[in-house]
């Protein structure tokens, strides 16, 4: 049972100068070091609670209680993990300060935190989502061309809002996108993408929200425009999306990040090697690609047990 103390009691000085090194030594940000007093706050009402009165009286299996109590008061993993990570941080900044002997968190595990499962969509509400945009005026035939590239390349919403007119080939059907670390990976476009791009990128599109004088030269070069004639942003590219989901009846299940997802998901569900799709998604490892085969498979299974006459006997 978690134990929950009644009075806020005061930070140790330990504590307070553990929190100014980290600022001055570490450098890091003022959301971090909020995020890092709220956990140290935790810890020591904590202590408090259970009697103890110095961060000195800590062992080992203190820690481990104190993990197991915060996950029984029903914490997010991604918040009991890095409320471990930061009783960790202040015990090794007591040792090496010399202000204790041992270390008591030198040996406790950092909780992992279980891989979220990607949400896709299905594919009915794919087909809803794209039919949503409906008009031939330049912001129309913008936003159909976002849409449609997000879901049929996978594409993260940065690497379409980066894309440069160089970067995109109609005619082979292909787009280079610049993912984390600037990495560069050459994408296939499908035939609905393409079209809608080429739409797009004609007099009727892009070039009507094309200014006479462009402000600076990386919108010129910009694929996607804001209606002023600027590179549309990340942000309004999500704007955009959120928009047509709201229009259509999906809400808080619709991002950027979503069509990507239902994308890979899709693929998978359709019979693509899982190395294909590491290679679209530009994903670093196979194992951030193994999620979607467990989506896949979870979804198949779902399926089976809904319409087979014998699957639940």
């Amino acid at each position: 049972m978690s134990r929950v103390p009644g009075d806020e009691p005061l930070l140790p000085l330990d504590v307070e100068e553990w929190l100014s090194w980290l600022a001055a030594e570490k450098g890091r940000a003022p959301s971090t070091l909020a995020a890092y007093r709220r956990d140290a706050r935790r810890f020591w009402r904590w202590l408090v609670a259970d009697g103890r009165s110095r961060l000195a009286e800590v062992d080992e299996a203190d820690i481990e209680s104190y993990i197991a109590d915060l996950q029984d008061a029903g914490l997010a993993p991604e918040t009991v993990k890095r409320s471990v990570v930061v009783v960790r941080s202040l015990y090794r900044f007591l040792v090496e300060e010399e202000r204790l002997a041992s270390d008591p968190g030198a040996d406790v595990a950092v909780p992992p935190v279980p891989a979220g499962l990607p949400k896709a969509l299905d594919e009915d509400e794919v087909t809803t989502l794209l039919a949503a945009v409906v008009g031939d005026e330049p912001v129309a035939r913008r936003d159909r061309a976002i849409l449609e590239v997000l879901y049929g390349t996978g594409v993260r919403i940065s690497e379409l809002v980066g894309l440069s007119l160089g970067a995109v080939d109609l005619e082979s059907r292909l787009l280079r996108a610049f993912g984390k670390g600037s990495k560069e990976r050459v994408v296939p476009i499908g035939r609905l993408a393409a079209r809608a791009l080429e739409d797009w990128l004609g007099p009727a599109g892009r070039g009507a929200l094309a200014p006479s004088r462009w402000r600076r030269r990386d919108d010129a070069e910009a694929v996607f425009l804001n209606q002023r004639g600027g590179r549309l942003t990340r942000q309004g590219a999500w704007l955009v999306v959120k928009g047509y989901g709201d229009a259509v009846g999906l809400g808080e299940k619709l991002s950027p990040h979503v069509l990507r997802h239902s994308c890979a998901t899709h693929m998978l569900d359709h019979g693509a090697d899982i190395r294909s799709v590491q290679t679209l998604l530009g994903h670093a490892s196979i194992s951030t690609t193994q999620v979607y085969t467990k989506v896949a498979t979870d979804r198949l299974f779902a399926a089976y047990r809904a319409v087979h006459p014998r699957a639940t006997l």
